[in-house]
């Protein structure tokens, strides 16, 4: 037997790749400086655990209703309905293992094999990878950095095509930190509100931001109908490893969501769910707190990268990555990425794990704590020291 011929569409995440190659000069006795994983590096809050708890210990460990509990997604209706000021009822959300499946699973409802998804790029690589294991034509816009890495909106003008199904924007954005403004989702719906396709709104960081708050597609005269928000307990409450999430999207595509959860999952973990309803309905002082850090690290951080040579950084406006320039370095993303791991023992990605026009940019998270962000900037700054003396520099 051989693989079937759709795998070799299928792409990964670098991130992970990173992790196993630091994993291994760790286990050399070298100590290195995690900037890779994307994933908060805060503990769960008591409270959450502490409702997984008692879930357990009351029983919550059975198969639950494939959408998720009526309880879960009402709260989740109310809370979308509220922060993005529309109007949704439990019938429109689907509960899930995770963000990723509301990636996935729409995909699948609505694509035919040459269909055409736009995408962000640099983005999240799982949206190019699911595109083409589907068959679709993933279609790259590119964000301009002059723009706070804005979508390149005359580029996508001249990218949609009758053949456009899906359109995909994410804000607060990965791997950039930028934001969509009002004015260009206005421009955006403009652009698609009398089109056959769908918009894909990934918002999984709509907690984490520092510049004012971020603005849902979903808002705009037209596009609820049209849009499929995707969001989640991974980001905003350290629950990565928790697994859950949700997609806020129109009923009947709910529904086919749905059906693809019963051929695959079944459901999401009960316990789980109890965990999130108390995250949503609880108290969010711990979330202010989380971000408040955050803020703190990027300011500290980003200064930090812009007194390296070779680096200029915008300080981002959500999420916790860090995407400086590092042109004037003369590496290559990759080549610097690589040697930064390998000498100076600071893991972090190339710009390129997020797509070509990611050529010239290292992505950092800065969910790690302050003392080691502040000592990977000193071992930057020591390796690129020692990359730019001349040789022969320093001998007798």
């Amino acid at each position: 037997m051989k693989l079937a011929e759709r795998m070799s569409r299928l792409g990964t995440e670098t991130a992970f790749d990173v992790l196993v190659r630091a994993r291994a000069l760790e286990s050399q006795g070298r100590k290195v400086i995690h900037l890779e994983i994307g994933e908060p590096d805060f503990a769960t809050p008591a409270h959450i655990v502490e409702a997984a708890k008692r879930a357990l210990d009351e029983g919550w460990t059975h198969y639950g209703p494939s959408q998720g509990y009526p309880d879960l997604r009402e709260a989740v209706a109310a809370y979308v309905s509220c922060t993005r000021n529309i109007h949704v009822g439990p019938e429109n959300v689907t509960i899930v293992p995770g963000g990723k499946p509301i990636i996935f699973f729409p995909m699948l409802a609505l694509l035919e094999p040459g269909d055409e998804v736009l995408y962000p790029n640099p983005g999240f690589p799982i949206y190019e990878s699911m595109a083409r294991f589907l068959g679709a034509v993933p279609v790259p816009i590119p964000l301009v950095e002059e723009r706070g890495f804005a979508l390149d909106l005359d580029r996508l003008r001249d990218s949609l095509t009758e053949r456009t199904r899906l359109l995909i924007l994410n804000s607060p954005h990965n791997p950039t930190g930028g934001m969509l403004s009002r004015e260009d989702l206005e421009a955006i719906a403009e652009m698609v509100r009398d089109r056959d396709l769908m918009v894909l709104s990934d918002e999984i960081y709509s907690r984490i931001c520092y510049e004012g708050q971020p603005f849902s597609i979903a808002s705009l005269p037209g596009m609820l109908e049209k849009t499929i928000i995707l969001d989640g307990f991974s980001k905003t409450y350290a629950m990565t490893g928790w697994r859950i999430g949700y997609g806020v999207m129109p009923a009947w595509l709910a529904a086919a969501v749905t059906r693809l959860m019963v051929n695959s999952n079944s459901c999401t973990a009960s316990f789980t769910q109890r965990a999130a309803l108390a995250a949503l309905t609880g108290a969010q002082d711990c979330v202010q707190e989380m971000v408040a850090e955050f803020r703190r690290r990027r300011d500290a951080f980003c200064d930090g990268l812009n007194s390296l040579p070779g680096f200029r950084c915008a300080r981002p406006q959500g999420a916790f990555y860090a995407f400086p320039n590092i042109e004037g370095t003369g590496l290559s993303s990759a080549e610097l990425a690589d040697r930064l791991l390998e000498e100076a023992g600071v893991a972090c990605l190339s710009g390129t794990a997020f797509g070509s026009n990611g050529e010239g940019y290292l992505r950092f998270s800065y969910a790690n704590s302050y003392e080691n962000l502040m000592e990977a900037l000193e071992r930057m700054a020591a390796f690129l020291a020692r990359i730019r003396e001349p040789v022969g520099a320093g001998g007798p």
